[in-house]
Order: C-alpha cells, then structure tokens, then sequence
C-alpha cells in the first residue's frame, strides 16, 4: 500500500524532467538524471513534452529512469500519461487540472499508485484532498519558462493559504521558478519540498545543484537557520 510518510521524506528534492530540458537527447537525460539522484533527489517525474520520442523510445526513456530512480532509493513518477505510468509500473502518477478526473485515474491505476495533482488554488487544493490525491503540486511559485502551462505566480503566501486550507496531512511540493535561493521560502511557507526542472538540468553540476537544494530542505526540516 501507499506509504504518505515515506512520500513526504523523498519528496525533499522533486526533480521534473524530460529531453526537452536536456537538449531533446535521452541519453544525456539520463546522464542528468543520475547526477541529479546521487545529489540527493528523492522523488523523479518524467515529464516528456513537446519531445519528438516515439511511444516506444518514451517508454525505454521511462523505464531507465525508474531503474535508476530505485537504484538510488527515489520514488518515480510520471506525468500525465495514466497509461504510460500503468505500463512502466511506475510508483506514481501527477495529473493537473486539465486531465482525467481522480476518481477514474485511481479506478485505472488501483490502490498500490501515488496520485499527484497540480493545484494552483485553496479549491482545486481541496478538491484533490477530498478526491484522495496523495500529494499536490503547488505552484506557480515564481515566474518559469520551463512550463508553459504553468500559470501566474502564486508565490509562497498562496502555497501557505492552501496549506492552511489542507492542514499538515496531505503532501505538498511547490513548483515553478523555484532555484536555489529562493527555495527556503517556498519551504518555510509550508512546503515538504521543491520541485524543480531547470535548477538542476541546467546547472553546471546537476549532482552539486540537487545536493545543495538538499542541504536547504534538511535545514529547513532540523529547524536550523537558513
């Protein structure tokens, strides 16, 4: 069965990538991502868009970065495709707003699968609490290019209404724009932890971003200064 705590604890460092962050190659994708997980990033979500990867090469893609993500004791996940993350037997699946309904995703995808869902309001917040979602997505925290669909900055006062709105049981990660000095805000606002895309595939050392993006989480969780 879902184990939420376990969730919350990997959650930390939220990498969000596809070959559209990584110069359209699956194999420095790969390369990136494993950087990225030996720098401490605990949760691992394949976001494939605008890619020109067949089914099949998605699915390969897909299924090297679950081998590694349980290679380093991460939780993988996918974005979107229900069947994509039924196929690969992934730990969760993230939706937004825009797709499938919870209820349906959750009769697709059986009790054993992470549910993600994006929230960007105290409602749609609660709509996914009440629907069983295991973990939510908030954001925009800032300003991002790297998802279009991403939506006006909420900041970190609106993950903190949606905390409030949702209390302390249900998992939150906050997404969009975020970077390493702006990460401790999102987590003093309530955050279990950032997701990130280009913080990390960007950066020169993808290992040395992730792990430093590490070290702000663990601080901010032994309550020590920032």
């Amino acid at each position: 069965m879902r184990n939420t705590e376990r969730l919350r604890e990997k959650m930390g460092v939220y990498f969000v990538v596809g070959t559209q962050d990584c110069g359209y190659s699956a194999a420095r994708t790969l390369e990136i991502v494993e950087q990225a997980l030996k720098g401490g990033a605990g949760t691992l979500q394949l976001r494939d868009k605008g890619s020109k990867l067949t089914r099949e090469e998605k699915a390969r893609l897909g299924a090297e970065m679950k081998r590694l993500a349980h290679q380093y004791q991460a939780i993988f996940f996918v974005n979107d495709d229900v069947d994509l993350a039924i196929d690969l037997q992934a730990d969760g699946v993230h939706v937004g707003q825009e797709d499938m309904h919870l209820k349906d995703v959750r009769a697709l995808v059986g009790e054993s699968m992470y549910i993600g869902v994006s929230a960007g309001t105290v409602e749609e917040a609660r709509e996914a609490m009440a629907g069983g979602a295991d973990c939510i997505g908030v954001g925009a925290m800032y300003a991002t290019a790297s998802k279009a669909d991403a939506g006006e900055p909420i900041g970190p006062a609106g993950l903190g209404q949606i905390r409030e709105a949702v209390g302390g049981s249900l998992p939150i990660v906050g997404i969009g724009g975020i970077t390493l000095e702006n990460a401790a805000a999102v987590l003093a606002a309530g955050a279990d932890g950032v997701a990130v895309i280009s913080a990390i595939s960007k950066a020169a050392s993808p290992e040395q971003a992730a792990r430093e993006l590490n070290e702000v989480v663990n601080r901010t969780r032994n309550g020590q200064p920032r």
